[in-house]
Formats: structure tokens, C-alpha cells, sequence
């Protein structure tokens, strides 16, 4: 159940929340890093998600421009999404996928470019994760639903 006032129920998420929200999840991007939760790619979020849903905090699906017309890659994206939605893990629509790709370091192992239309952050081995940070941004997907925006659209900062 959702408690908010009818001015916040009748108007869209302000912008000044929406760049806070951004410089958050650029925080929990940056923290989970280093402690090995990130999972990135379609298909190595799926088997993830297959595998361990539980462990799972948030979902990433970005997408470019270019993207949009890309009818398989909607279709992973629903088949995500619907998983996400009946396991409760948050989703996100990332709109600037370069700035995604300056976070995770850009390429894989070898020189190969990472596949960053999709990005799990899980809590790390053995625990609970308490961040500050994810928390504003699970609240972010928590009012988000109650606006019946079920896939909010972030922003990442510039860099």
C-alpha cells in the first residue's frame, strides 16, 4: 500500500528526485563493482535470474536510441521485466548507456565490449546488503509503482 498525498499521486517525479535518483544508483553501480554484484548482459542476467532470484536487488535494462527499433531485444526486455515484476525485484530503464559503460569499465576480459542492455546488482555472498544508497533507489521503484510506472526511466550524470 502505498501513503502519499494527492499532490504527489497527481503530479510526475520532479526532476531534482530524478537526478538524485541517478547520482544514487551511480553509487550503488560503483559499490557493488568492487564486491563482484554486478551481473551484466541478457543472458547472463537471465540465467542469473534463473539460478538466484532471490539474491537479485535491482534489475538495469538500458537501451540507446538505435535500440528501440530492436524487436528482439523488447522482447527480452518483457520476458525480464515480467520475471522481475512476479519475483519483486526492482527494475530501471537506463537511458544513457555510455555512462553505464563508464561506470562497469566498458569492455570484458579481452577487449570485447560488454553487452549492457541489461544489469543485475545482487547482494554480496552471505549477506544482506544495507547501502544507503540502494535504498533511495529501491524507494525511487517503490513510489514509482505506486504511480503505476512500473519501469521508471533514469538518467545517469554526466560524467
Amino acid at each position: 500500500m502505498c501513503n502519499m498525498t494527492f499532490e504527489e499521486l497527481s503530479g510526475d517525479q520532479t526532476t531534482e528526485s530524478m537526478d538524485t535518483v541517478g547520482k544514487a544508483l551511480e553509487e550503488v553501480i560503483s559499490s557493488a563493482l568492487p564486491q563482484g554484484c554486478i551481473t551484466v548482459g541478457v543472458y547472463e542476467a537471465a540465467k542469473s535470474l534463473n539460478v538466484d532470484p532471490d539474491n537479485v536487488v535491482l534489475c538495469l535494462l538500458a537501451t540507446d536510441e538505435e535500440d528501440s527499433q530492436d524487436v528482439a531485444l523488447q522482447i527480452h526486455f518483457t520476458l525480464i521485466q515480467a520475471f522481475c515484476c512476479e519475483n519483486d525485484i526492482n527494475i530501471l530503464r537506463v537511458n544513457n548507456m555510455r555512462c553505464l559503460a563508464e561506470l562497469l569499465g566498458g569492455v570484458k576480459q579481452g577487449g570485447e565490449p560488454m553487452d549492457l542492455h541489461c544489469v543485475l546488482v545482487t547482494n554480496p555472498h552471505g549477506s544482506t546488503w544495507k547501502d544507503p544508497a540502494l535504498s533511495k533507489v529501491n524507494g525511487f521503484c517503490k513510489e514509482s509503482r505506486c504511480l503505476d510506472q512500473w519501469v521508471p526511466v533514469i538518467n545517469l550524470p554526466e560524467r
